[in-house]
């Protein structure tokens, strides 16, 4: 058993240190872990032969918990309002258009066997929100397409969980009980937005109210305020998953005490899950099994990226105004990734003869469409015009730790581009009233923001400011004006 405690470090620090060097070819931390597990697995070095099912099942809902709870707390409301119908349509009706198309295509076309084919499109109908988000976010996309794609993938996941426990329960207890599924597949989804939606504003209420002077137990009372709205969704026989999510959509649109504290803490344990579970999903499978898998692992890979996915992409966006474009990318902008995997381990936990079979090949096309999909994504966005050169990620920033209620925050802004254009004196700002410019960060360099410092294309700025007051100062650092100064003003 101490094996574990060296094995396990050793796996994880490969992926740290791989990622590292893979970092420029923005290959997915998620791709690596996989690779990693397979790596150590029984059927190359053989350093761990890890093949329980249950325990693997079980571990991963725990994981997926948190990477709801983090998909939920970083969706923003403001960027939701702008998207909130081809995102929102994506993340529900698009995902029941994908299972949908994939499954005509498996069983009424290639004749594959019903509970295959079924479980097969119901799996693998969701996109992947940590995938999508380390990709994306190293291009320069317009900001309403970026922010369908990445609300999409951080929402589309309750939905696929739903469609999975539904086609799980249908094929084991018959074909006699369908109208029971339905009722409660309504009945999870309804509940589970109003199980999250209240619960979210209690766990606000109670942070704002309990007040514990030692930080660490904002942290522990996070870990337990996000298992716990997990366990009552459960209870109340909803969607515990998507009661996450919302709990976490509501927590992190509202104030509370010491958020960007939980913020940090609830991204780190999402980023451990999501890693963790991927390298024990690597373990899990055996390589060799593919070898009579293979074809169809690429076959149904091809299904959903050139078939499925551009038909829910089309059908489920109408009247949207998104252009021929836009839909092109979002059709392969679509990754596999976590959720899908972790699915495929429910039919093997619920004893089904295909389940090892469909695990096998849900996870070989999540590998095809992350290294293949992923890869390419940058060079389409490029061939379709729709991506610029990219802004350097800043070096440095500032986090307001709050352990009491208050109604200020920092704001980080993007002064518009193109790079080193002249923009206004920090003194010709009109900031609202109680708000005042805290750091301004230039590619690899802090400038200490006086009166006198004239802010440059692609600066980033941080406001101190009352929250109410966000929108005014991201209008007065936006603004055009004073555009038109010149370089030798700046300092």
């Amino acid at each position: 058993m101490s094996e574990v405690y060296l094995i396990t470090p050793v796996i994880l620090l490969v992926v740290v240190f791989v990622s590292a060097l893979l970092d420029r070819w923005s290959v997915p931390v998620i791709l690596i872990a996989l690779g990693a597990g397979i790596l150590f697995g029984s059927d190359v070095l053989n350093w761990w032969d890890f093949s329980d099912v249950a325990l693997t099942s079980q571990m991963a809902n725990m994981a997926l918990v948190f990477i709801l709870f983090q998909g939920g707390f970083s969706t923003r409301r403001e960027h939701l309002r702008a998207v909130a119908l081809p995102a929102g349509g994506l993340a529900t009706w698009g995902v029941i258009l994908t299972a949908a198309a994939t499954f005509m295509v498996l069983w009424g076309c290639l004749r594959w066997p019903l509970e295959k084919a079924m479980l097969l499109s119901v799996i693998i109908s969701s996109t992947d929100a940590a995938a999508t988000f380390s990709i994306l976010r190293r291009q320069s996309l317009p900001h309403k397409l970026s922010s369908i794609v990445e609300i999409e993938s951080a929402a589309n996941d309750p939905m696929a969980i739903l469609l999975t426990l539904a086609a799980v329960q249908a094929l084991t207890i018959g074909d006699a009980r369908w109208h029971v599924v339905a009722l409660a597949f309504l009945w999870k989804f309804a509940a589970g937005v109003g199980v999250g939606w209240l619960l979210g504003h209690a766990a606000t209420w109670l942070f704002n109210r309990l007040r514990p002077q030692d930080r660490g137990h904002y942290y522990i009372l996070s870990f337990a305020v996000i298992l716990l709205i997990y366990g009552l969704g459960e209870m109340a026989a909803s969607s515990a998953m998507l009661a996450v999510f919302v709990a976490g959509y509501v927590m992190g649109n509202r104030p509370f005490v010491h958020k960007q504290g939980v913020a940090n803490f609830v991204s780190a344990l999402s980023t451990i899950a999501d890693t963790s579970m991927f390298v024990m999903m690597g373990l899990l499978v055996y390589p060799h099994q593919w070898a009579d898998l293979w074809l169809q692992g690429i076959v149904l890979f091809v299904v959903l990226a050139f078939v499925a996915r551009p038909v829910a992409v089309w059908l489920g966006t109408p009247g949207m105004r998104l252009g021929a474009r836009n839909k092109l990318f979002i059709s392969w902008a679509g990754l596999r990734g976590a959720v899908p995997i972790i699915l495929a381990t429910y039919p093997m936990a619920a004893g089904m003869a295909v389940g090892q079979d469909v695990f096998n090949l849900v996870f070989f096309a999540v590998i095809l469409s992350v290294a293949f999909q992923g890869s390419t994504l940058g060079l389409l966005a490029r061939w379709l015009n729709l991506s610029t050169q990219s802004r350097p990620r800043p070096l440095y920033n500032l986090e307001l730790v709050t352990m009491a209620k208050s109604d200020m925050d920092l704001i980080v802004v993007d002064i518009p581009g193109p790079r080193d254009q002249p923009g206004p004196l920090i003194s010709d700002l009109r900031l609202p009233p109680g708000s005042v410019i805290t750091l301004v960060t230039r590619g690899e360099q802090v400038v200490i923001p006086k009166g006198g410092t004239r802010l440059l294309g692609w600066d980033q700025v941080t406001v101190l400011a009352h929250v109410t007051d966000e929108g005014a100062v991201r209008a007065a650092l936006t603004t055009p004006a004073g555009a038109s100064a010149t370089v030798a003003d700046a300092p």
